[in-house]
Parts: structure tokens; sequence; C-alpha cells
């Protein structure tokens, strides 16, 4: 298996970062960007974008989707549906019907 050659990058922060990858993302930028409660925290920052890139930064705006629609989303994966899943259990939604 062949290993990818990672890149020394700077972001607009003044972050020095490695990523083979042409993925823009900082992740110490990130790390600093990650919420320290409330369901967001539970994501993956990959997932948490990509709900955020979509406007949903709350759990009642999570539960007008249906469980597909959000697996459509760049960056949400299936390892992600339990955590969204149990936090709107707690707090007493759920994912809609399929559209």
């Amino acid at each position: 298996m062949a290993t990818s050659e990672k890149n020394l990058r700077t972001c607009n922060q003044g972050h020095k970062y490695y990523k083979s990858s042409d993925c823009p993302t900082c992740p110490t930028c990130e790390q600093e960007r990650k919420p320290e409660n409330g369901f967001l925290s539970l994501l993956s920052a990959p997932a948490r974008r990509a709900l955020e890139n979509n406007g949903i930064t709350s759990l009642q705006e999570l539960a007008k989707y249906s469980e597909k629609e959000i697996l459509q989303f760049h960056g949400m994966g299936p390892a992600s549906l339990p955590k969204l899943k149990s936090a709107m259990n707690e707090n007493g939604l759920s994912f809609c019907n399929e559209k």
C-alpha cells in the first residue's frame, strides 16, 4: 500500500500543518471551532461542517430532514446517525419521514 506524501501548509491564521489531500481545512482551526457542548460537539469535523453548511445548527432544524437527506450532505456519513438520533431522542425529536 503506497502512502501519500504530506505537504506542509499554513492557514490564514498562521497555523502550520501537513496534509496529503487537497482538503484546505486546517486541523488546528477546526479544533478551535468545535463546540464544547450541544449535539454538534458530538460529531466529527466533516459531519459538523456538513450540517452547518446546510444551515442546520439546532436539533429542531435537523428534525425537518429525513435520514436519507442528511446522508446526502457532503461530509456526512452513516457513523454520525446514531449520535444524531440519540441527541434527538433525548429532546423528544426524530427525523421526519422520507420525502
